[in-house]
This record gives C-alpha cells, structure tokens and sequence, in this order.
C-alpha cells in the first residue's frame, strides 16, 4: 500500500480542477530516494550454548565481524543506521562492527530473531521444526519484511543506506519476498557468517538485488556457514 494511488482519498477529488488536482496529489505522495538495504549475517557464534545469552561469538566470530565492519566502512557511505536483532549473536556483531562506523544510531529489535520463517519446498530431512514454529516465527519474520522492506517515504529527499543485522533464515526470507520469488524456495540459499546481502528499493518500488551473501573480503580460512 505503498503505491501513490494508495496513499490519496480519491474520494475526495476536486471537482473543478479535476485531473489536474490528481496528478499534482499523486505527485506529492511519489518517492523520490532510493533505499539501500545492507543484511549482514550475524558472525560464527557458540553453537553449545543451551540459552541464546550463552550463544557467544567465537574467537573466529569476532575476527569475522571486524572484516565485515571494516568492509562496510571502506565503501565510503553515509550509513543511516544499523538495526539488529536483539538475540546475542547479532547484538554482539553489531557492536562491533558499529566501531567501524562511529556515529551510526543501534537499534534493537525482536521482529528479526532468527526463526522458521515459511515451510521450505523442496522440504529437507536434516531440519524440521515443529509446524507450530511456522505459525509463530512466520507472522513475525513477515512482520519484519513489511515494516522494513518498502520503497522511501515521499518525504524522503535524499538516498537512504540502512544496515540490518540478523539471521540467515530471515535474510533469504527477506530476499525472496523482496524479489517477489516463491518465499518457500528461501532455503534454497545459503548464506556465510558476516556475509553481505545488499539490496536496492527504488522510489517505484523495483527491487534489485546487487549482492547475496558476500563473503569475499575474508581471507578463505575465515569463512564459516555455522
């Protein structure tokens, strides 16, 4: 409902100027900025941990995360802000690659924990969670893509670049339903630890994707999917 048709009273139409009136409303509910979506994979983590607090990050998990905050940094951007998940993996990733980008505002929030996000077609064998996770995880992980997922807001002038730090089941969600692929094929994808999914919204509301799960700014020996 992004659409300027959508966001205007037709109702509410101008009799005498007709049209004209129209358009100039539409034009004034149009996009104008493009907005770059940066989802960063959180980094390898300790995958003993029985609580998410006990989900650390590895000693190779922390190396992995200044390699992705030092990437991030040399693109020469003016990142807008970085919201994370609020489970520890993320959090802790985000900490440090927001040393990387000084002045960049954190958010936390719960909408993109890690979850089952949508029954997978083809299914596999290895993973099978309960399907009351696909009730619960799914509205919330959708929740997510439609609060943050969607082209500017007309009154947004300049071009937008947001950094969003989660989970590999909610990014390859995300890239499907932002691509307007069948969201069942997201497991499909596979994503590394740090990796760097860059996504651009266009003020049309077009999607392309320029980049899934970068890992080449790391050293071979640095690269984990755990």
């Amino acid at each position: 409902r992004r659409e300027p048709l959508a966001l205007i009273n037709l109702k509410k139409k101008n009799e005498e100027t007709g049209e004209e009136e129209l358009a100039s409303r539409l034009d004034h509910c149009k996009a104008k900025a493009t907005r770059h979506i940066f989802l960063i994979r959180h980094s390898q983590y300790n995958l003993d941990g029985r609580a998410d607090k006990d989900r650390t990050l590895t000693p190779l998990g922390r190396e992995q995360a200044e390699l992705t905050g030092h990437r991030l940094a040399s693109l020469g951007l003016k990142f807008d802000q970085i919201i994370h998940s609020s489970m520890t993996r993320a959090t802790e990733t985000t900490e440090i690659i927001s040393k990387h980008l000084p002045g960049v505002k954190k958010i936390s929030t719960d909408l993109l924990r890690e979850g089952a996000p949508i029954e997978p077609d083809p299914p596999v064998s290895h993973w099978k969670p309960e399907a009351v996770q696909y009730y619960e995880d799914g509205a919330r992980i959708e929740a997510a893509f439609r609060n943050f997922i969607h082209r500017a807001d007309a009154k947004q002038e300049e071009d937008s670049y947001e950094i969003f730090v989660c989970h590999a089941n909610v990014i390859r969600y995300i890239v499907c339903r932002a691509l307007q692929f069948p969201p069942e094929g997201w497991l499909r994808l596979s994503l590394n630890n740090g990796s760097i999914t860059h996504l651009v919204i266009r003020p049309n509301g077009r999607v392309a994707l320029r980049a899934l799960g970068d890992t080449g700014f790391m050293p071979p020996d640095k690269i984990t999917r755990t």
